[in-house]
């Protein structure tokens, strides 16, 4: 009986023993490790159209992955990926290398690719975004320049060029990618397409992301290394930031605040040298008149104010000093920043000026005057954003007898009396030709004239208030 007694304990302790061991072992580390390169929180369905919200999942935290390539390729928007670890440029080929690598094996290396560019649903715009390899392996170049600081890779090419473009394409999706994968850290930034013209009008803004000189992932032929790199941007949608996706649940408010880091240290310089601007700057001393910025149009371009010369005088005797802004390529962006920001009232129709509304100040009022057909693409690209960071906002929306389309096409004509069911679904090259290239604006004075009224009691009640 107790020969048996010690043969059962024996195997218990046997068994105990064996499970220790598995527990331990370097092949259930290791897949504990690569467990953390899943996407944390609850799975999200796509969005079945770009016209909705994204609600996914923030990417994937870096703090602790093994030294492993990790892409994040789930959103309608965007692909992500990282190396978390000691990382190789050769940007002769846009590959970084990752080295020591964790997991795999020189036979068997683990490659990614991607396109770092925020509109992974166009097939016409991404096949002309420069793509980037991720390789874990078999070897890597030599090191020519050692960075401490992390790298960040993206694109501007697509519509970069393009002023609504350049902050919905590229500086808010990089300031939700630096606060959700770097917060806190300084990055160097590694940009494809990084043209001298573009690169010289934002060089405030980039500065403000980080501290490091740029590298031209272009024309640059020298190998880099990196304690780790990220290459994409994430998004939210059009011109939104979502504080539920971001780990320190920044919001659209945080953005407009950076803007003001990285031009309000020039505002005071700018304004003392009115001289050398494009624009007025006795108005910016009243006392008296709240100052209403006119976003101005011109050309061929469509969305162009017929009557705006009426229109100024109405606002003039309306009681406000007004400032027509029709903002060039050359016209240097601290220049804009002051005018706007010094201002207490934005109008404009639709359009890429329209971004200048990131300069206003929080309560300051801003009027989007909104075209046939334009009423979807009018709320994603300035509606929302304007009450994310606090404006006072109000559209005017135009009847058939303001556009000139009722020039060209029947009042009986779908175009005209009902371009929702004429648009659809989809937001074609074709109707977009019709309502924002063919489409030009004659206001209604007498039906404005109630806007303005409402308008400049609440311009005036925040120029007393503010200044």
């Amino acid at each position: 009986m107790k020969k048996r007694d010690s043969t059962c304990l024996a195997i218990m302790v046997i068994f105990l023993v064996f499970q220790l061991y598995l527990y331990l072992s370097p092949v259930t580390r290791m897949n504990v490790s690569r467990s953390t390169k899943t996407i944390q929180g609850r799975k999200h369905k796509l969005p079945k159209s770009i016209n909705k919200r994204e609600t996914l999942t923030p990417p994937f935290p870096r703090s602790t992955q093994a030294k492993e390539i990790n892409c994040d390729r789930t959103h309608n928007f965007y692909d992500i990926c990282s190396i978390n670890g000691p990382t190789v440029l050769d940007p002769t080929t846009s590959t970084f290398f990752l080295m020591d690598p964790t997991i795999s094996t020189p036979k068997k290396p683990m490659v990614e690719k991607l396109r770092p560019y925020p509109r992974k649903w166009e097939s016409f715009t991404m096949p002309r975004i420069k793509e980037v390899t991720l390789i874990s392996g078999p070897s890597s170049p030599k090191c020519k320049i050692q960075h401490k600081a992390p790298a960040l890779v993206f694109s501007a090419d697509g519509y970069i060029g393009n002023f609504f473009h350049d902050f919905n394409d590229v500086f808010i999706p990089l300031f939700i990618t630096v606060n959700s994968v770097y917060p806190d850290q300084d990055v160097v930034l590694m940009i494809s397409k990084a043209r001298d013209w573009w690169v010289s009008k934002y060089i405030e803004i980039i500065h403000t992301f980080s501290k490091y000189p740029i590298i031209d992932l272009d024309n640059d032929n020298i190998t880099h290394c990196f304690p780790s790199v990220s290459v994409g941007m994430i998004t939210h949608g059009f011109m939104t930031i979502d504080p539920k996706l971001t780990p320190n649940s920044i919001t659209f408010s945080h953005f407009r605040a950076f803007l003001d880091k990285a031009y309000g240290q020039n505002q005071n310089q700018s304004q003392n040298k009115s001289q050398n601007q494009n624009y007025p700057s006795k108005f910016k001393h009243s006392k008296s008149r709240p100052i209403l910025v006119l976003a101005s149009r011109s050309g061929g371009v469509g969305r162009v104010l017929l009557n705006q010369n009426e229109v100024k005088l109405e606002v003039e005797r309306i009681g406000f000093n007004v400032i027509v802004f029709e903002p060039r390529t050359t016209t240097p962006l601290k220049e804009s920043y002051a005018l706007i920001n010094s201002s207490h009232a934005m109008i404009g129709i639709h359009g890429a000026a329209l971004t200048h509304s990131l300069f206003l100040r929080p309560g300051s009022v801003f009027v989007q005057v909104v075209p046939l057909g334009a009423e979807w693409v009018s709320q994603v690209c300035f509606e929302k954003s304007a009450k994310d960071m606090g404006l006072v906002y109000m559209e005017y929306k135009i009847k058939a007898e303001e556009s000139s389309l009722i020039e060209k096409y029947d009042k009986d004509d779908m175009i005209i009396k009902d371009p929702v069911a004429y648009r659809g679904k989809n937001w074609s090259p074709v109707v977009m030709s019709i309502y924002l290239k063919e489409q030009n604006v004659k206001l209604d004075l007498v039906r404005f004239r109630e806007y303005l009224k409402e308008m400049y009691k609440t311009a005036k009640k925040f120029m007393e208030k503010e200044g």
